[in-house]
């Protein structure tokens, strides 16, 4: 065996593109680039809102309301939504995602609202309860947990 026998492994080799190496390459003079500017330079980043120096559209748009950055965000679950528990049944999260009330617990747990009536005892455990709901729940034979 001689070494001009050797043939190489073949496997797709793809090389890289030489730009600005003249005319003839078909890559010369703009490099592909196109023609001046902010984008024919190297580093150019400008951020998707840019508009070429025109005032960008959310800023020219009027702006209305107010997000409050500090609003609290609950999981509202309703006393009706209880109703097919068992008596004793101890409800908290876990219980509440096992039986496919709640998906996703928002940001400050979960809220239990006192829409509908409750007919079982029920230790229920959550991080907020609204007045009624408590009411409800402690007719009903039930106990109310806070979360803090």
């Amino acid at each position: 065996m001689n070494l001009n026998d050797v043939k190489a492994i073949p496997y797709p080799r793809k090389h890289k593109k030489r730009v600005g190496r003249g005319r003839g390459s078909g890559m010369g003079k703009t490099s592909g680039k196109g023609g001046k500017g902010a984008t024919a330079r190297s580093g150019n980043e400008t951020s998707i809102q840019f508009e070429g120096g025109q005032t960008p559209l959310f800023r020219r748009i009027p702006k209305r309301g107010f997000n409050n950055p500090f609003k609290k965000r609950y999981t509202i679950i309703n006393l009706k939504d209880l109703t097919d528990m068992e008596k004793g049944t101890i409800v908290n999260v876990e219980k509440l995602k096992e039986v496919g009330l709640v998906k996703k617990v928002r940001e400050n747990g979960i809220k239990i609202l006192g829409e509908g009536e409750l007919k079982n005892p029920l230790t229920v455990i959550a991080n907020k309860f609204s007045q009624s709901a408590i009411e409800k729940i402690k007719a009903a034979g039930g106990e109310v947990k806070v979360l803090s």
